[in-house]
């Protein structure tokens, strides 16, 4: 009897004294690291930590998890170029470019991206920190970032989860980051990965106009334009036959005469069927003539490797997820949407799209044990919070779209501001060709077109995960911030 009162009271006073699962609302933890980049010698400090988000009261509602790099062996690091880094979702974490593309540390993965054990990381010898300090950033709900109680209440959520209240929250966050790490006087840039593409278009006007800060740069990878991707029609269904074409070469699914060209000899064909062609057949529905019809269905057979009865029972206009599924229906093979390179085996051949999404599988078996073990290990900051690859943001609130004029709002007011777009070929989801076409819309006086850049990759939406696309798409990353550097020269019309 008294030995069971004696566990009884253990247990009591066990349970007592368990601590409730939480993220401290503000928080730092510094690691100091070397490196080689590029065959140098780099020393920097890694701050891994919570920031607070506040409300009108001064009240915390929210904190961001982040990890900032900052180079320790050069003089003037104040004055250093600072990129933010964002990915996209919405609803993702940064951990996609910040272990795979920019950041000191990569994920020990092959040549061409896909997963090998011993899971984990090594030295990223392309990183650009070398020529710039970079944070990763996390919004809320996604990594370690969350809502906070106050006064037992947890603050209403639609305040973060939306376009426009995204860039808000975060335009502040941004400011207050800037001022506590003694950053106003160096070059600052956004990188915006897919959804994250949308985020830093937005926030490049609201950090100028709103919190007076100006860019000297965004860089746009992958990015989403959801003036396309979820309006649809003529425009959106045609751009993809682009990416349809790369992707069916790297297949080997092309005819010969296209399949013998080289990719980038081979797209200009198709880029150009698409504007002066298929745009203005599919925007004449049910009304184009039979002879025209057939023309273009024989083209776009050829060029996107499918079969001219699957085009002409699409009606010229092929979902993305019915190519997927069709490309490779003969080999028994899917492949992936955010890179086509990546096959899929489903439980039939037959249906109209993928059982599931075969690169985002292979990733995530990468990045999951990667990032979980790097943050605690090498920047040493545990906690027991699920670390959020992809957190609950839904409903997104996707009224009142105007980031694309954003972005060529704050381009005319700072004559400093200059874009960078970076897309995979193989990326169908947001895919290159899309991009293109943000770019050349974001400015229709074309004034302002000699401040864009488009560089193509022969991978996916995260090309970087490519070991020769990691290289080129870090050095022109690196090209880019040196080009956009003032010098001293005035910034002025």
């Amino acid at each position: 009897m008294k030995k069971n009162k004696l566990i009884l009271a253990l247990l009591i006073v066990s349970s007592l004294s368990a601590q409730k699962r939480s993220i401290p609302a503000d928080t730092i933890v510094s690691t100091n690291h070397t490196t080689k980049i590029k065959g140098q010698t780099v020393a920097y400090q890694a701050q891994t930590g919570t920031q607070p988000v506040w409300n009108d009261k001064g009240e915390p509602i929210a904190t961001l998890f982040y990890t900032y790099y900052h180079r320790t062996d050069v003089k003037n690091g104040s004055q250093r170029p600072l990129i933010f880094s964002f990915n996209g979702g919405p609803g993702s974490a940064s951990v996609w470019m910040h272990v795979a593309y920019t950041g000191p540390k990569i994920l020990n993965i092959d040549d061409e991206g896909y997963p090998v054990q011993p899971y984990g990381y090594k030295s990223n010898p392309n990183s650009i920190l070398d020529v710039a300090d970079i944070v990763f950033i996390n919004p809320v709900n996604t990594g370690y970032s969350r809502m906070l109680e106050n006064n037992g209440e947890m603050p209403d959520k639609k305040q973060f989860f939306g376009i426009n209240e995204d860039i808000a929250y975060l335009a502040e966050w941004l400011t207050t980051f800037v001022s506590r790490k003694e950053r106003w006087e160096s070059p600052k840039y956004l990188i915006g990965e897919s959804y994250g593409g949308t985020r830093v278009m937005g926030l490049s006007a609201a950090l100028q106009e709103e919190q007076w800060m100006y860019l000297n740069g965004v860089i746009m990878v992958s990015p989403a334009d959801y003036k396309v991707i979820r309006v649809g029609g003529p425009v959106s269904s045609a751009l993809n036959l682009p990416y349809y074409a790369a992707a069916a070469w790297f297949h080997k699914k092309l005819p010969a005469d296209l399949q013998q060209k080289d990719l980038t000899e081979m797209l200009p064909e198709v880029e150009d069927f698409t504007i002066n062609n298929l745009i203005p057949a599919l925007a004449k529905g049910g009304f184009i003539s039979e002879n025209e019809k057939a023309d273009i269905a024989q083209k776009m057979a050829k060029y996107s490797g499918l079969s001219l009865e699957s085009v002409l029972q699409n009606n010229l206009d092929i979902p993305t997820r019915f190519f997927w599924k069709d490309l490779l229906r003969d080999q028994g093979k899917t492949i992936g949407r955010l890179d086509s390179r990546y096959l899929g085996i489903d439980r039939k051949d037959a249906g109209v799209g993928p059982d599931y999404s075969a690169e985002l599988t292979s990733w995530l078996h990468s990045f999951t044990p990667a990032i979980n073990h790097y943050i605690r290990k090498e920047l040493n900051f545990k906690t027991d919070m699920k670390y959020n690859m992809f957190g609950l943001v839904r409903p997104w609130n996707n009224d009142n779209d105007n980031t694309r004029d954003d972005l060529r709002r704050a381009m005319a007011e700072n004559p400093y501001l200059k874009v960078l777009f970076q897309s995979g070929y193989y990326d169908g989801a947001t895919t290159y060709f899309n991009a293109k076409y943000t770019m050349w819309q974001v400015d229709p006086s074309g004034k302002m077109k000699d401040r864009f850049f488009f560089k193509g990759y022969r991978s996916g939406h995260m090309m970087y995960l490519r070991n020769e696309d990691l290289i080129k798409a870090n050095d022109d990353i690196r090209s880019f911030i040196q080009s956009t550097t003032s010098n001293g020269k005035p910034a002025k019309y």
